[in-house]
């Protein structure tokens, strides 16, 4: 305590941090909240996740002039993570504007502006503008979509539409989304966000009549017409963001209430340099699939053929190949609908039917350029099928993609398309089936109990199975955007020939025998795969029973 028989005229002498438990009472000390400097914990942001629910909550205002974020809720009190700890100033002023009980935690500066960053200019301005179209429907009664024009958007009167429009493509590219679906109903106009494979809702769907003028903005960036109202149009668009050139494609499409629009987020730049340092490695396969794919991707030729749905990653496992395998030594030359990533090294083209480039006839003008390794990116009819067959026959080695379901249904896929049967499995060296599933995000899953028996039975699991995993649980952060989920990992079904297999399909054998012998031979089905990323605690039932099927059901 400060000594009684100084001069008044010396300033008394404060007591220093570590003794401040002494002068300030108990009492006073839970009522505060204050807590000595040693006291307060340190957290790591870049492992504790930040509560997505909590993160809404609070005004974004608040947090970017007071720099903190909420991280948890603990006892009724809610714990906040500030630059500075230590400012009790700010403490006081953050309890009057939440009015709830909080306890205080550190936490670097850089990690708190990145959590910040990952909203800022994201949600919050998507709500105001869509509030601010909410707000103009009732003072414009006598609105008339039907006679806008170009003037009539770019006027100052529709501002809140260009800054919409603007702030969904932003807030997509913060989100990592893929697509914006723009989606008119009977009763509004909903834009929703594709991450990780799913839709998610941007925002609360604004009043129907502002449907057509944000159509029309997305058709005037993308230069088409926009008086057409009964054709479905294509166009792109390209826009500079953060320095970088970003690509966007446009689909507008007719419906019974409107018009709806898909944009494509095409963000060249940004997956060059993933694409970089992509490998098989990052994909998500077991070490036995990893071992497979390498010694047939190093084959002097052949055909390496990757099956699966539209949107599944073929095209990225093939990438991820070439990446590996390529070499100066090598001519390597693709043919793509689009040519999506660029890859040093490697001569791209890109098919233009509407100039009479097809697979096909590129295909042709490849084989004439001598290449060693050929990348055809999609087999869709005969004449393709057959040239890429011959060119594998002929020792070049071929990657290709084709639509089919799993393995074995590749094999009729190509019966259909007229292909001989022995031809084809001669130049056959492998077939890739493939599916991607989201993972569950690192920072904030959560240990679970094993299902019950019942639900272990619907999986086609059982208890054994049960014993040997470790089972998670989607919590949402804001990491995630409160999803529970970042990022997806391939599942995969694995077939490499050998000459037992060819002589099977030659004599069209069953597909049960065809099965039974590529199993033997180490082939792991889609489902086993997904099963796996279950046991490991990367996914979850709910996510592999969206792409595969319960074997035996």
């Amino acid at each position: 305590m400060p000594s009684t028989d100084k001069p008044s005229s010396e300033p008394e002498k404060l007591a220093m941090p570590g003794d401040l438990t002494q002068v300030l009472d108990p009492a006073e000390l839970s009522k505060t909240d204050y807590r000595p400097p040693q006291l307060y914990p340190t957290l790591d942001l870049t492992q504790e996740p930040v509560d997505f629910a909590l993160f809404q909550a609070i005004p974004l205002d608040l947090m970017l002039k007071h720099h903190f974020v909420p991280v948890h809720e603990q006892d009724g009190a809610l714990w906040l993570a500030m630059a500075d700890p230590l400012d009790v100033v700010t403490q006081d002023l953050l309890r009057m504007q939440l009015k709830r009980p909080l306890r205080f935690a550190g936490a670097p500066q850089a990690q708190i502006q990145e959590v910040l960053k990952k909203s800022e200019s994201g949600q919050k301005v998507m709500d105001e503008a869509g509030e601010a179209l909410k707000v103009q429907v009732l003072r414009e009664e006598d609105l008339d979509d039907e006679v806008l024009d170009l003037a009539r958007i770019t006027d100052k009167d529709e501002a809140p539409i260009i800054r919409l429009v603007d702030t969904t493509i932003f807030n997509a590219l913060q989100r990592r989304a893929s697509d914006i679906h723009m989606e008119t109903t009977a009763t509004g106009f909903q834009i929703k966000y594709r991450i990780d494979g799913s839709l998610y809702g941007a925002a609360e769907p604004v009043d129907k009549r502002f449907a057509s003028p944000i159509i029309s903005r997305i058709k005037v960036m993308s230069e088409l017409d926009i008086a057409e109202k009964r054709k479905p149009q294509d166009g792109r668009f390209k826009l500079k963001v953060r320095g970088r050139a970003i690509d966007f494609r446009v689909s507008i499409m007719p419906t019974i209430h409107g018009e709806d629009a898909v944009i494509r987020i095409l963000d060249k730049e940004n997956l060059s340099e993933e694409f970089k340092s992509l490998s098989l490695d990052i994909l998500g396969f077991s070490q036995n699939e990893l071992l497979r794919i390498r010694r047939f991707a190093r084959e002097p030729y052949g055909m390496f053929l990757v099956t699966g749905p539209t949107g599944s990653g073929k095209t990225t496992t093939l990438y991820a190949v070439l990446t590996e395998i390529r070499s100066p030594e090598d001519k390597l030359i693709t043919i793509e609908d689009p040519v999506e990533y660029q890859l040093e090294g490697v001569t791209q083209i890109p098919v233009n039917e509407k100039k009479g480039l097809t697979f096909a006839v590129g295909l042709r003008s490849i084989l004439r350029h001598d290449p060693d390794k050929i990348l055809v990116g999609e087999i869709r009819d005969s004449e393709t099928a057959q040239i890429a067959i011959q060119s594998a026959l002929t020792g070049h080695l071929v990657f290709t993609t084709v639509h089919a379901n799993n393995t074995l249904d590749v094999l009729g896929r190509f019966q259909h398309m007229g292909v001989e049967v022995y031809n084809f499995v001669s130049a056959l060296n492998c077939i890739l089936a493939q599916r991607l599933v989201r993972t569950l995000c690192p920072k904030c899953k959560r240990k679970m109990a094993a299902p019950s028996a019942q639900e272990l039975l619907d999986n086609g699991v059982d208890a054994a199975w049960a014993a040997k995993a470790t089972f998670f649980e989607k919590v949402g952060c804001v990491d995630c955007n409160g999803t529970g989920f970042r990022g997806r990992q391939a599942i995969i079904e694995f077939m490499g020939m050998d000459d037992e297999l060819r002589e099977l399909i030659t004599k069209r054998a069953s597909v049960r025998d065809i099965k039974a012998v590529a199993r033997r031979l180490g082939m792991q089905t889609l489902r086993e795969s997904a099963l796996e990323k279950v046991r490991l605690g990367v996914t979850t039932f709910p996510e592999i029973n969206k792409v595969t099927f319960r074997e035996g059901a």
